[in-house]
């Protein structure tokens, strides 16, 4: 059965007023005898696909129409889960599923589920009723031996259960070591799922093992296949020969900025000044495009990865690395292809005009942020780089300006703090220190969002199909926590008018906050309101950062999205509209933001786990010894406190605290004890005593020594 016959009976489901036999199906939709049977499988695709439903009456629905929903399970550590919808409508909430009513089915799983019920504030209960695809075949865990049989304790805390293995396959591994697991047998929720090991890690505190761990988790290929490393270097370039047909920048005062530790340079700036007293500014990426044929064994192999990931101790890149560390590489004093945007810019940083160039560039220099911030602050650290002081100033005055009209549109700056972790030799942590935002990483920054939304507002005045990366505005009922939340506060956010909110608002109160006890705090639980950032074809805009049109267009490197929007952009200044296959393109483009998007949720889950992980390591050392903190958040279930000394966090567990019963205050954000009055409340000062870590759950446990007064 063709597509366009699987559609009309999906149409014609869809208007039925009740669940249909085959025949039934058949018949509404003009299918003979001749056709049945390819009907027939076609239904049976349909229904493992999750696209249609069959009922105990062997009758056909859509899902929706019999309270079903299809969707994406995401588990949390305490055991339940929630459906997200595929087919999701603004506003509509995810299903809660309580342990007892997964029915064997694990994070990341495609379901489906019923509606059973609603809980608070309406919002719908339900049970997992089939499992449509599961989300991996493969656990990584540790190794638990019995007499007679073993499990293997899985990593990841989402998966809550553990995987029996029988007897004579635990000969390959010892108790407590690494291993990787094939499921075999998944069980019905009601037992443990069955499975062989395929591979040993090694032991746990192996130098290495435990990346290792997290790479096997996520499923991450930190290996390229042999046949994409030789195509991969058998690619070559001959500047001379692309320079005759391209724009030759060679001549240009063009530098790179990244941070000191950087192998792959995206991107280079170039800034001119003009008789008019404007300014001509390049923004210049490399064109990965170039090297990478659309559909080729080294393309198929980046769409497949979708996004380079940065773990803690390394890279793995989306290229391999004769083109991600080589020939597409930045690198200075090398001739080198780019894409660029050059735009001309006033003294108010307005835009009046841009162009798309393919060029060749030389990078005159590479700067890493620190000295690219000595020289805004007019130290430069070499003498040679005095020759870039006026190119450098002016592009760090012009990026305060355009981060002041983002301000005014509405664009959130969310300051959050991250953890810069220093490894020794064999990669065990010995510092996590708390990074420092420098006003040249802004520099850059800003740069790439005037080209991001350069590119995507050309396309889209073209009506040319493009990958976007948007940002869908927080559910109605979100903003409304946030309001009370910021109220107890003493902050003011307005109610939305027609369910929507202007971004300006939270922005107005994420600035109130800066430099204040509560900022952080405040910028944790917005942000957290927050929907995920993705890519996909309808443009719907970015509400973050207040941008009606924006893409990935600086990063080919190592975003895939990045690479496709390079080369949608070449076929539209070559004249291509898609005029006779655009609904084609779409739905291309639509597959490859869906599946960039979720590979980099696993690239940044991944990335999180390993420093999470450096974090307990670090925190092993230090057991009994004491520190200096401030709480960093408050629960029902205790106080986090972040350490002054090291960029780490912990908990105090509420039943540690035994001079008194503590009751959670949440309007107050703070424990208050029952009898004696003592409060616990964000940003004050405790000291703590590292009290245990926990490796397996990535946790550590502080154990309070006093509260300190108030400096």
């Amino acid at each position: 059965m063709s597509p366009s016959t699987e559609e009309q009976v999906l149409e014609y489901l869809a208007r039925s007023k009740r669940p249909l036999k085959l025949k039934e199906i058949a018949k509404g939709v003009g299918i003979g005898d001749d056709s049945y049977q390819a009907l027939k499988q076609s239904m049976a695709t349909l229904t493992e696909q999750g696209r249609v439903y069959r009922i105990k009456s062997q009758r056909y629905a859509l899902p929706e129409q019999i309270n079903l929903v299809v969707g994406t399970l995401d588990s949390t550590r305490r055991g339940a889960g929630f459906v997200v919808p595929e087919k999701k409508k603004e506003g509509e909430p995810d299903i809660f599923v309580p342990p007892h009513k997964l029915s064997g089915a694990v994070h990341g799983d495609r379901v489906v589920a019923r509606v059973e019920g609603r809980r608070e504030r309406d919002k719908p209960e339900g049970r997992i009723i089939q499992v449509l695809e599961r989300a991996r075949t493969r656990v990584v865990g540790t190794v638990q031996r019995g007499k007679r049989f073993g499990f293997v304790v899985p990593d990841n805390a989402r998966l809550g259960f553990d995987v029996y293995v029988a007897e004579e396959d635990l000969e390959q591994a010892r108790e407590g070591q690494k291993v990787v697991v094939e499921i075999e047998d998944w069980g019905d929720g009601s037992k443990s799922p069955e499975g062989r090991i395929v591979e040993v890690l090694g032991d746990p505190d192996a130098p290495g093992v435990d990346i290792l761990s997290i790479i096997k988790t996520h499923e991450l290929d930190h290996e390229f296949p042999a046949d994409v490393e030789q195509s991969a270097q058998a690619i070559e370039a001959d500047f001379d020969a692309e320079a005759k047909r391209r724009l030759d920048l060679r001549d240009k005062v063009i530098f790179t900025i990244d941070p000191h530790d950087a192998k792959d340079f995206d991107d280079a700036l170039s800034i001119e000044q003009l008789s008019d007293g404007s300014y001509e500014v390049g923004i210049h990426i490399a064109d990965v495009s170039h090297y990478v044929e659309e559909g080729g064994i080294v393309d198929q192999e980046a769409l497949e990865r979708g996004t380079s990931v940065y773990l803690v101790d390394r890279v793995i890149p989306m290229l391999p690395e004769h083109l991600s560390n080589g020939l597409c590489s930045l690198k200075p004093d090398e001739d080198r292809l780019a894409y660029s945007v050059i735009v001309t810019i006033d003294g108010e940083a307005n835009v009046r005009k841009s162009s798309f160039r393919e060029t060749v560039i030389r990078s005159r220099f590479r700067l890493t942020y620190q000295e690219a911030q000595e020289m805004l602050e007019s130290r430069p650290p070499r003498e040679e780089l005095n020759q870039i002081l006026w190119q450098l100033q002016t592009l760090g005055r012009l990026a305060k300006v355009l981060k002041q009209k983002r301000a005014v549109r509405g664009s959130l700056d969310f300051d959050l703090p991250e953890a810069i972790v220093e490894l020794d030799d064999e990669g065990f942590p010995i510092d996590i220190q708390e990074s420092v935002r420098l006003d040249s990483m802004r520099l850059i920054e800003e740069f790439m969002l005037l080209a991001n939304e350069t590119v995507a507002h050309h396309a889209s005045r073209l009506e040319v199909p493009l990958i976007y990366r948007v940002h869908d505005r927080p559910a109605p009922e979100k903003i409304e926590r946030i309001r009370e939340f910021v109220a107890v506060l003493g902050y003011q956010l307005p109610k939305p008018k027609q369910g929507k909110l202007d971004p300006r608002a939270f922005g107005e109160v994420i600035e109130q906050a800066r430099g204040k006890r509560e900022e952080e705090l405040i910028n944790t639980v917005i942000l957290r309101s927050m929907k995920q950032a993705r890519y996909q074809v309808e443009n719907i805009g970015h509400f973050g950062l207040a941008a009606t049109h924006y893409t990935h267009f600086t990063s080919p490197i190592r975003r895939y999205p990045d690479l496709e929007v390079h080369r949608t952009l070449k076929k539209l200044e070559a004249g291509e509209r898609w005029r006779k296959d655009k609904e084609r393109q779409i739905a291309r483009l639509d597959r490859i933001a869906e599946h960039s998007s979720i590979e980099e949720r696993n690239a940044v889950e991944a990335e999180r786990d390993s420093i999470d992980l450096k974090k307990v390591e670090f925190m092993e050392r230090h057991l009994g010894d004491e520190f200096d903190g401030k709480i960093s958040g408050v629960t029902s279930f205790g106080i986090f406190v972040r350490l002054d000394q090291y960029f780490v966090e912990g908990l105090i567990h509420v039943h540690d605290l035994s001079d008194d019963y503590y009751e959670f205050h949440e309007d107050k954000f703070a424990l208050l004890g029952r009898n004696t009055g003592r409060r616990f409340q964000l940003a004050d000062p405790l000291r703590v005593r590292v009290e245990s870590v926990d490796k397996e759950r990535r946790q550590i446990d502080f154990a309070l020594i006093e509260k300190r007064a108030e400096r």
